[in-house]
C-alpha cells in the first residue's frame, strides 16, 4: 500500500518537473506579453506537459497491476481505480490550476522575473496539489490493503 503512494507521488513529481522546466521556459519568451496572457498560456503548457510526462509514468509503473493470469487485462479493477484516480486529480487539479494561475499572476504583477513567477506560482501549487490529492486518495481508498 505505500509502494503505491510513493510510486503514485514519485510520478507525479517527476511529471512536475518536466512542466516546470517548460512552462519556465515558456514564460520567458512570452515576457513581453500582458500578464495574464503570459500566465493563461504558461499554465495551459504546464497541463500539456504535465499530463503527457504522467500518464506515459503511470502506464509504466501500472501496467503489470491489471494483467491477469491468462494475459488479458482486468478491466473491472482497472475501470474501478481509474474512477477513484480521476475523481482525486480532477479535485486536487482544480485546486491546483486557480492557485497556480493566481500565483504567477500575482508574481508578474509585483514584477517578479516571468521564468521566477513560473517556478514559484508551480512549486506553491504542486504542494497543495500533492496535499489535497494524498488526502483524496487516502480518503477514497485507492490503495487500500488487499490482505
Amino acid at each position: 500500500m505505500l509502494q503505491e503512494y510513493l510510486r503514485l507521488n514519485k510520478n507525479i513529481l517527476a511529471a512536475f518537473a518536466s512542466s516546470i522546466i517548460i512552462s519556465a521556459i515558456i514564460a520567458q519568451l512570452l515576457s513581453d506579453q500582458a500578464d495574464f496572457i503570459n500566465t493563461t498560456y504558461t499554465t495551459i503548457a504546464d497541463y500539456v506537459i504535465y499530463f503527457s510526462v504522467f500518464i506515459g509514468l503511470f502506464y509504466l509503473s501500472n501496467r503489470k497491476k491489471y494483467r491477469l493470469e491468462s494475459g488479458e487485462t482486468d478491466t473491472v479493477k482497472l475501470k474501478h481505480d481509474l474512477k477513484k484516480l480521476i475523481t482525486s486529480m480532477g479535485i486536487a487539479e482544480v485546486i491546483y490550476t486557480v492557485a497556480r494561475w493566481a500565483f504567477q499572476y500575482y508574481f508578474l504583477t509585483i514584477n517578479y522575473d516571468p521564468y521566477l513567477a513560473s517556478i514559484a506560482s508551480q512549486v506553491i501549487s504542486t504542494i497543495i496539489y500533492l496535499i489535497v490529492l494524498n488526502s483524496i486518495v487516502k480518503m477514497t481508498r485507492l490503495y487500500k490493503d488487499e490482505n
